[in-house]
């Protein structure tokens, strides 16, 4: 969709709507990665498309990868991946993706070239540097100017011995899952031993963990902050990418602000995603959420309730978990979320901006944020910002059902990772608007 303003729907009355949700962008961007080093050809069905993955395919493309479309017997699109010898192509795009800018320099090292590594200019303030001075310690030429962030360019002689690494994963898990992700191609394998501040969002680990294992690697993670991939060959994929469940929260958190049930179609019954943390987090705050093999249906009455609430490992739920805050009953606590400070924007000084330009009180934490809900008003002067942040559109889709005129800046940046979304909550809002 393009980059315009968009002035989001206000709810009228109840919903009642059942929305698809595409795929899930981190289970896609890790089967890319796992897909491009098996050992034949795989075939990822129902893949998300958006931004993020794009740029995930076609970085991979530039390293030799075979990323084809192709139609399953459904009709729905499908991607076939086809590995092939890595090669150097120039550069790679990242956009803002961390998954891209972090995942991807431990493949690239398996090139026997220079790859550069580059982004948009919000991404060259994102950190990286213990991802890049792992490689180091693995042998891995990585020339970043001592800046630790984009652009730099990965060195590779063809082959990386591997052995073990000692990391601050503090600032991102992905620092972790990018070199579990190429380790079976190590000649030893790879060790990951973590060492500072418990790593934020730990789930998002036990996804690649998971995923690695379905390709058939070896992996042991018995041993708090220490993870092994054992060398060896990863098996070609056939799997079907479940919805996102974190694009999914927004979506489910509206029957909570507008009335009414929404049904999430297709929500797996065991997941590895974080976004499943989402169901918990209505039913603290004062939804009924029913899951059965349909899907999670998520019913409310308006009612609000004010949480205290440790986002530490499921962090990307937060803008949308602070718009549910400024619209309760009572304050809420946000806590362990200092991390979300290097994602897209400052997602705390950003969501601190925003909340309290619309009238809520909102005291910003080195770690989280305290929300006194309050009347919530759409100013005239000045729409929803986003700061090119998709989860912040999403957090003002979800204010706009209480706050009739809220303008949300920049819609399009959702197409990071969904860019059907302005359709699929127009149409769920439907004739309650």
């Amino acid at each position: 969709m393009p980059s315009a303003d968009w002035s989001a729907p206000h709810a009228g009355g109840p919903l009642a709507a059942t929305v698809i949700v595409p795929g899930s962008k981190s289970l896609t961007n890790r089967y890319l990665v796992i897909a491009a080093l098996a050992s034949g050809v795989s075939r990822l069905r129902r893949p998300l498309r958006s931004r993020d993955t794009e740029l995930m395919a076609g970085a991979l493309t530039s390293l030799g990868t075979g990323v084809e479309d192709a139609t399953s017997a459904d009709g729905h699109a499908d991607w076939i991946i086809t590995p092939s010898m890595l090669r150097s192509h120039g550069s790679i795009d990242c956009g803002l993706a961390g998954t891209v800018m972090r995942f991807l320099p431990p493949v690239a090292a398996l090139v026997d070239g220079e790859v550069r590594f580059d982004g948009d200019p919000q991404a060259r303030v994102r950190p990286m540097a213990a991802v890049l001075d792992a490689l180091r310690t693995l042998g891995v030429a990585v020339d970043d100017g001592g800046r630790g962030t984009l652009p730099f360019t990965v060195r590779g002689d063809g082959a990386v011995t591997g052995g073990t690494v000692v990391l601050d994963a503090s600032q991102s898990s992905q620092f972790v899952s990018a070199l579990l992700l190429a380790g079976s191609r190590y000649e030893e394998g790879v060790t990951v031993i973590h060492d500072g501040e418990p790593v934020p969002s730990e789930p998002h680990i036990t996804m690649t963990v998971e995923t690695l294992r379905d390709a058939g690697a070896v992996v042991d993670d018995s041993d708090a902050n220490t993870w092994r991939v054992e060398p060896g060959e990863l098996l070609p994929l056939d799997v079907t990418v479940e919805p996102d469940l974190s694009n999914a929260g927004a979506f489910a958190a509206a029957a909570l602000v507008a009335g009414g049930s929404v049904t999430i179609a297709g929500w797996p019954q065991h997941t590895t995603q974080a976004g499943d943390a989402m169901r918990d987090i209505l039913d603290a705050m004062g939804a009924d959420v029913h899951l059965d093999g349909s899907g999670l249906t998520v019913t409310g009455t308006g009612e609000i309730v004010g949480i205290d609430l440790d986002l530490h490992d499921v962090a990307e739920l937060t803008p949308v978990v602070a718009a549910l805050a400024a619209l309760a009953d009572g304050p809420s606590e946000l806590r362990g979320i200092a991390h979300i400070r290097g994602h897209e924007t400052d997602r705390l000084a950003a969501l601190a901006t925003e909340l309290s330009a619309l009238g809520a009180g909102v005291i910003e934490r080195e770690d989280g944020l305290r929300i006194e809900p309050g009347p919530l008003r759409a100013p005239a002067d000045r729409p929803w910002r986003t700061y090119a942040d998709h989860r912040m559109v999403m957090a003002g889709a979800v204010l706009a059902l209480r706050v009739p005129g809220l303008v949300i800046e920049d819609a399009g940046t959702v197409a990071k990772t969904l860019p059907e979304f302005v359709d699929l909550w127009t149409t769920m809002v439907g004739e309650h608007a």
